[in-house]
């Protein structure tokens, strides 16, 4: 078997996500816009990722999302099953960028359909703008817990995104 990886150069073998599952008891059905971004955003995690719960070995997980009473729940799994962590984190303090997120996407979901290029441009960068102000916080709110990089970060910002639906 190979050994993962260590695009960082850091020495050490690479950990990540070798599967997401998104709890199905906390999302529920979105627009086809929105159910195309969670399944890029799962598929692009797993393809590249950088993913370390503290503490842990280097190896390779499963990351289980679920939101359970207004609370983000990160339930992590070894390759063979075994739970490793789990970490429950307030959604308070990324309340007001999923919201602010969501705002931005429906414009930018509308200006695709009717706006001009420039325009889609504009909103795009914006979007862009605030999904990254979120995958700093998420990483800001994991530190200590979770070592990731920052790709890493925004895919997993795109599925809190995708919990908040009904979460």
């Amino acid at each position: 078997m190979a050994v993962p990886s260590d695009p960082a150069g850091s020495g050490e073998a690479a950990s990540r996500l070798i599967d997401v599952i998104l709890d199905e008891n906390s999302i529920s059905r979105a627009s086809p816009d929105i159910e195309h971004d969670r399944a890029v955003a799962i598929y692009d995690l797993i393809e590249e990722n950088s993913f370390h719960p503290v503490g842990q070995e280097p190896g390779r997980y499963i990351l289980r999302l679920s939101v359970i009473e207004k609370k983000l729940v990160f339930e992590i799994s070894s390759d063979a099953g075994q739970q490793v962590a789990v970490h429950v984190l307030s959604l308070t303090p990324l309340r007001k960028i999923v919201r602010d997120y969501d705002m931005i996407c429906e414009s930018y979901y509308q200006a695709i359909r009717h706006a001009t290029p420039s325009q889609i441009e504009a909103i795009d960068m914006g979007r862009r703008g605030v999904h990254n102000e979120g995958s700093a916080i998420l990483m800001e709110r994991l530190e200590g817990k979770i070592n990731l990089d920052l790709l890493t970060a925004r895919r997993l910002f795109t599925l809190v995104y995708a919990l908040h639906w009904k979460g």
